[in-house]
C-alpha cells in the first residue's frame, strides 16, 4: 500500500481508505458485525491505514464498530480515524445537526464515546448547512485541535467558495487549516474538477474520494454486454430514493460503463479495478474511500493500484466521461483563452520549478528562488 501526505500536512495515509458506512445492516444493506470485522482485518492486512465513518452511519453503529475492531486488535496508534458531524439524528431539536458551534461541540463528544478514543484524527464537517459562516466552523474546529480532542480538520460537500473562504480564514488567523475535502469523483461523476480541484492544489489541500464507483454503477454489476438495462441491487433500489448521488442510470452514464467493460476486458482487470485506479490517478487526489460489504468484494478493490492504465486507454475513459462545460467555465476553454493571451501558449510550470535548487557550495536545503 502507497501513502500520500493528507494536502499540506504530515499526516500519511493509504491511498486507499476504508468507507465503513456498509458497518452495520441497520439501513438493510449493509454487513453484519462478523462481516464487517472480515473486511476490517483484511484492510489492515493489506497495508491500509485510512479509516473513514461518521455519526449518522447506520444509526451511530459505524463509529460504535469500527472503536470495538480498533481496540481488540490493539491498532489506535496505527490507524488514521475520520469521522463527520452535520446530519441530525433527533427530529424537533435544530441544533442537534448543522454546523454550528454547539453542534460540533455536542457532536463530537458523541464520537468519542462511540468510537472508544480520546481523539480523533480527522473530524470533518459532513455536509454544508447553508447557514453557519465559515468563521464560526473553523474557529471551532481549531479549538477541538487546541484541546487534544481532534487532530486534523476536513470538509465535505461544501460549495468550492466556501471551502475556500474557510481556508482563507485558517490561513490568515493562523487556525488550524483544512487538511482535505470530501468529494463524490468518479468517472460518471466528474463535475468537481471545475473548481475543486484547482482550489485544492492553490490553496494546500487535497481531495478526498467517496463514491468512486459512483454507488456501484461501475463496480462490475452493471454490464451492459450481458444484461442490458438496470438490473438489480442497492443503486437500483435507491435510485428513487429522492438521494440525486444515486440517480446514475442516465444514457451517457450507461456509455461509460460500456467503454469502462471494454477496457476491463482489454486490460483483463475488474471494472471497479480500473475505475478505482482511473480516479486514484486524477490531478490532488490524496485518498479513495472504498468501500464493501462482502469480503471479496474489498479484496478486489485492494487490487486497484498496482497497475497502470495504457495511455491510449485512459484518453478513451476520459473522452466518454468528459462532463458537459457550462457557463462561466467555457470561457476558459483554449480557443477562448487563447484570445486572451494572443495566441501564445500558457501552460502549467512543471512540476520542478516548485523543487528548491541546491546552490554550489551553498548548505543543504538552501534554495535558489
Amino acid at each position: 500500500m502507497d501513502y500520500y501526505t493528507l494536502g499540506n500536512t504530515g499526516l500519511k495515509v493509504s491511498r486507499l481508505a476504508l468507507g465503513t458506512m456498509t458497518f452495520g445492516d441497520d439501513w438493510g444493506w449493509g454487513a453484519d458485525e462478523t462481516n464487517a470485522r472480515q473486511l476490517f482485518d483484511a484492510y489492515l492486512g493489506a497495508g491500509g491505514n485510512f479509516i473513514d465513518t461518521a455519526d449518522l452511519y447506520t444509526n451511530g453503529n459505524s463509529e460504535r464498530m469500527l472503536g470495538r475492531f480498533v481496540k481488540d486488535s490493539g491498532t489506535r496508534d496505527l490507524v488514521v480515524i475520520s469521522t463527520k458531524f452535520s446530519y441530525n439524528a433527533e427530529p424537533g431539536n435544530p441544533n442537534a445537526g448543522g454546523n454550528g458551534r454547539k453542534n460540533i461541540l455536542r457532536a463530537v463528544e458523541g464520537s468519542l464515546q462511540r468510537l472508544g478514543t480520546d481523539y480523533i484524527d480527522v473530524y470533518m464537517l459532513h455536509t454544508w448547512d447553508q447557514v453557519t459562516p465559515a468563521a464560526e466552523v473553523m474557529r471551532t474546529l481549531d479549538d477541538l485541535v487546541r484541546s487534544g480532542k481532534v487532530r486534523y480538520v476536513a470538509l465535505s460537500d461544501a460549495p468550492a467558495w466556501y471551502v475556500a473562504q474557510a481556508q482563507t480564514l485558517a490561513n490568515e488567523r493562523r487556525w488550524e487549516p483544512i487538511s482535505t475535502v470530501q468529494l463524490e469523483y468518479s468517472l460518471a461523476e466528474r463535475n468537481i474538477e471545475f473548481e475543486y480541484t484547482a482550489m485544492a492544489k492553490t490553496l494546500g489541500s487535497s481531495i478526498m474520494v467517496w463514491s468512486p464507483l459512483a454507488s456501484g454503477l461501475l463496480s462490475g454489476k452493471y454490464k451492459p454486454s450481458e444484461q442490458g438495462g438496470e438490473g438489480s441491487g442497492r443503486l437500483a433500489m435507491l435510485a428513487n430514493s429522492g438521494n440525486p448521488a444515486f440517480n446514475k442510470f442516465t444514457e451517457k452514464n450507461w456509455a461509460i460503463v460500456a467503454e469502462l467493460e471494454r477496457v476491463a476486458k482489454e486490460l483483463t482487470r475488474s471494472m471497479a479495478q480500473i475505475a478505482l485506479n482511473w480516479v486514484a490517478h486524477r490531478p490532488a487526489v490524496a485518498s479513495v474511500i472504498i468501500g464493501a460489504t462482502k469480503l471479496h468484494q474489498l479484496q478486489d478493490n485492494l487490487g486497484a493500484l498496482d497497475f497502470e492504465i495504457p495511455t491510449e486507454l485512459q484518453q478513451r475513459l476520459d473522452a466518454v466521461s468528459r462532463p458537459e462545460s457550462r457557463f462561466p467555465y467555457t470561457f476558459f476553454e483554449p480557443s477562448l483563452q487563447g484570445m486572451i493571451n494572443g495566441g501564445a501558449t500558457v501552460g502549467d510550470k512543471p512540476d520542478s520549478y516548485h523543487q528548491p535548487v541546491l546552490v554550489e557550495g551553498a548548505g543543504a536545503g538552501v534554495s535558489a528562488d
